[in-house]
């Protein structure tokens, strides 16, 4: 069987969850498979992400049962030869195209064409949460593959309700869900404290993790910690791991009009050493996040044994399930107090530690490996979709 595996989100040092998702499922696909498949790797893929960068780092990691697919020198470049009506014959004869980065080719008839869909937040609260150019590229992306796909890869239950909400045309049973993991493993193993964290003290900070941007709901998290300081709550510094997303602009004066600057530590983009040292160190692990396709920060606090304290809209609960504390997104004063029931009760903060481990060992990228693998086999055996009536 031979797999075009869409890797294009997988090269920047500061990828999201998504390029997390198909580095880990393509790197787990080439220890299992490595005497049954030709994995042809696609580092560009479409015509709405593009990585200059990796397609010139390409070629250094090709080797073995790999193949490296059809590379482009730009955007423009890449987008005429994806789009192109004979696209699938300009392809190295593929059994599988696999699609990880919202795009959706379309006019693909003999290969059997897989599709990750991660979620469809972009056409929740679109004024607020996301930019007009994002909203449009996502959607375009799922709606051709509600059109043209073969299966659906979906990472969680929630995903896919929601887009056969959004889509009922698509056939139910071709949706298979393989939840995502973490690229961590040793969980247990002590991390060194990295040396930008010396004045970071153990179980002494609150951790969130995320691109700062308004559906991850950092405001609100801003406001709870606030009033958790105005119930008596040890000032603990609050500490957000992640990048500078859009529509936050205004993120900056937010912390000083709420007198929090002597409190709040931005670490920007912090790499894995970093984070790791983090989840195995946080007083808790708190996802205030409006809406999600996963929810991979609680898994990977989770992990570590990090008390969790998360939304409960969307797919976080499946993520967390009864391992976590549960609260809305808009509930500033519900976080407060969980908050300081965390920072006193040490019993309760042994007690979430130990569910979240416990909660975590459901998720593996071995398994998840499996589930694809299985799925591509059934996809090769199974007719084009565009052949049922």
């Amino acid at each position: 069987m031979r797999i075009g595996f869409d890797v294009s989100q997988t090269g920047s040092t500061s990828k999201a969850g998504c390029g997390f998702y198909a580095q880990s499922l393509i790197a787990c696909l080439i220890k299992k498979t490595q005497l049954l498949y030709q994995i042809v790797i696609l580092p560009s893929f479409g015509d709405f992400y593009f990585d200059e960068q990796f397609q010139n780092q390409a070629n250094s990691k090709v080797e073995g049962h790999l193949e490296l697919g059809p590379t482009h020198a730009n955007v423009k470049e890449a987008g005429q030869f994806w789009n192109s009506a004979a696209l699938e014959s300009s392809l190295p004869n593929l059994d599988i195209i696999h699609s990880n980065n919202f795009w959706c080719p379309l006019g693909i008839s003999k290969a059997k064409l897989i599709y990750t869909l991660y979620d469809l937040g972009f056409l929740e609260n679109p004024q607020s949460w996301t930019t007009e150019v994002n909203r449009i590229g996502c959607f375009e992306g799922a709606f051709r593959a509600s059109l043209e796909a073969d299966w659906i890869v979906a990472i969680s239950d929630f995903s896919k309700n929601h887009f056969l909400r959004l889509f009922p045309y698509f056939p139910a049973e071709r949706i298979q869900i393989i939840y995502p993991c973490t690229r961590f493993d040793n969980f247990l193993i002590e991390t060194p404290i990295p040396e930008r964290f010396q004045g970071l003290e153990r179980q002494s900070f609150w951790l969130t993790v995320g691109t700062i941007e308004p559906r991850k709901n950092q405001r609100m998290l801003l406001k709870a910690y606030s009033t958790f300081i105005g119930l008596g709550g040890k000032p603990f510094p609050l500490v957000f791991a992640g990048g500078m997303g859009w529509m936050m602009e205004d993120f900056v004066q937010e912390i000083k009009q709420l007198g929090l600057s002597n409190f709040v530590i931005r670490l920007g983009y912090v790499s894995d050493k970093e984070l790791r040292w983090l989840y195995q160190n946080c007083l808790a692990n708190l996802y205030p996040s409006h809406f999600e396709g996963f929810g991979l920060p609680i898994l990977e606090g989770m992990q570590f044994g990090a008390p969790t304290i998360s939304s409960n809209t969307t797919s976080m609960p499946e993520v967390a399930g009864l391992a976590a504390i549960l609260l809305d997104p808009n509930g500033p004063d519900q976080w407060a107090k969980s908050m300081l029931r965390i920072a006193t009760d040490p019993i309760l903060r042994e007690s979430l530690g130990s569910a979240a481990l416990e909660r975590s060992r459901k998720f593996s990228w071995q398994k998840s490996a499996q589930e694809l693998t299985e799925l591509y086999e059934k996809a090769l055996l199974s007719p084009k979709r565009s052949t049922l009536s």
